[in-house]
């Protein structure tokens, strides 16, 4: 087969022991970050029971073992908040043995207003400002966040020279991005 002549020049590392000739190491180093992620998240959950104010936005892994966890909270969120998640999640995470030797660094921040909206918490707690949504067909729209659901946003647009508003019902799964647009 010559895909497998090929297979090392694209996966560096195959032929470790995770991996094999079916399986390229990338591919097995993929899914172990899933579970990695996966296992992160459920701590997470457990230590966010404490505050239920605050909510898990996203948890990022790199090859480095660089995990950036993103919480945010209705109020918005505090450092102190932040500093308290960051020493409970490194203390679980080194005693779960989650990642060999301790091997890894840990960023606990909240998400910025330049990172895209994730959850239906984030787009109810901005309810009212203004935003930009990007549609999966490539479509963009601006205007002001009027209302959120689990399945669909409600988006107040300005339209025409008069600037006539027309409200956009969107449906969650047609929404590639939402961004909050910043007023000065």
């Amino acid at each position: 087969m010559e895909i497998k002549w090929a297979l090392p020049y694209l996966c560096p590392g195959k032929r470790s022991k995770e991996g094999n000739d079916n399986v390229p190491f990338f591919f097995y180093l993929n899914g172990k970050m899933e579970n990695q992620r996966s296992e992160i998240e459920s701590i997470i959950a457990e230590l966010l029971q404490e505050d239920p104010s605050s909510f898990l936005v996203e948890v990022k892994i790199t090859a480095g073992n660089n995990v950036k966890v993103f919480i945010d909270t209705d109020q918005g969120a505090n450092i102190d908040k932040l500093v308290k998640m960051n020493r409970g999640l490194y203390k679980r995470i080194e005693e779960s043995g989650i990642f060999p030797g301790n091997d890894f660094a840990l960023e606990v921040s909240s998400p910025g207003l330049d990172e895209p909206l994730k959850s239906t918490r984030q787009y109810i707690k901005n309810i009212g400002r203004d935003v930009e949504v990007i549609l999966k067909d490539g479509q963009k729209m601006e205007g002001k966040l009027l209302g959120a659901k689990d399945d669909e946003i409600v988006v107040e647009e300005l339209k025409g020279k008069k600037k006539e508003p027309a409200q956009h019902n969107i449906p969650i799964e047609n929404i590639k991005h939402t961004k909050i647009q910043i007023k000065i």
